[in-house]
């Protein structure tokens, strides 16, 4: 009997369906491929983010994470060139980790995987987050390490950068998925948590000068808007701003 292209309970959710076509078959082929190049090593594959909730931008990143038993150099070759045409294809982004790592990682990215908890779709095999407990403590020291690396590398960005507002507008871009996730985790901590990372950004940001006004600035980026002229280099000061007052907030809750 010929087996499913992609076994799980929540392939025929809403979520998954509100993908577009393109990204449905990519991931469909590139799960195959990874089934095939693995075999028995290849306990789960999930799709997490903005993808697991169905909502994906043409400039978003697909990210999946693949739970090995263990992590053969052949299956990672066969896997090589299926991962290349996804990744040219739909930005996908995968992450390799073996099942025993899973408890370490969630402690110590652990705003990352609050938000895997929080946001996932199983695409294949078992689901080994229902095993993962994401401890307070340790999310509140990965939320200021995350916004700390966040604020330092868009301060590089903007050095390196400013010159080219559409280098800037692609930063911009890049800065929705982790500010996102540190503000959900953030309200979370404060036990206000919002509906989804994105209202959980804009409630922090409409509480900071210009934020708002940053924050929609990366709505029009992610959608490949352009901003008005002069407006990046701001917009970027302005996120950098944001990111800093957001782990000034996060200090307390130690």
């Amino acid at each position: 009997m010929t087996r499913p292209a992609i076994e799980s309970r929540y392939v025929q959710s809403a979520q998954f369906e509100n993908l577009p076509q393109t990204v449905r078959r990519i991931l469909t082929e590139f799960v195959d491929a990874a089934r095939s190049a693995f075999s028995d090593s290849l306990v789960s594959v999930l799709l997490y983010g903005s993808g697991a909730e169905g909502k994906i931008r043409d400039t978003s990143d697909v990210n999946v994470m693949l739970v090995l038993r263990s992590f053969e150099p052949g299956g990672a070759d066969q896997l090589r060139e299926p991962l290349r045409v996804a990744h040219a294809a739909v930005r996908l982004k995968p992450m390799f980790i073996l099942e025993s790592e899973l408890a370490d990682s969630a402690k110590l990215f652990a705003v990352k995987y609050a938000d895997i908890l929080r946001r996932r779709l199983v695409l294949y095999g078992s689901d080994p987050m229902d095993r993962i407990v994401v401890e307070r403590a340790d999310i509140v020291d990965s939320l200021k390490q995350s916004l700390l690396n966040l604020t330092i590398r868009l301060r590089g960005a903007y050095v390196l950068r400013g010159l080219r507002e559409e280098q800037i507008l692609q930063t911009i871009a890049d800065t929705a998925g982790p500010l996102r996730s540190c503000a959900a985790a953030l309200l979370q901590l404060e036990g206000r948590p919002a509906a989804s990372p994105k209202e959980a950004l804009a409630t922090l940001a409409s509480q900071v000068e210009t934020g708002a006004q940053a924050v929609a600035a990366i709505s029009l980026a992610r959608e490949r808007k352009p901003l008005p002229a002069g407006q990046a280099p701001p917009t970027l000061l302005a996120l950098i701003e944001l990111a800093s007052q957001m782990r000034s907030r996060a200090e307390p809750l130690s």
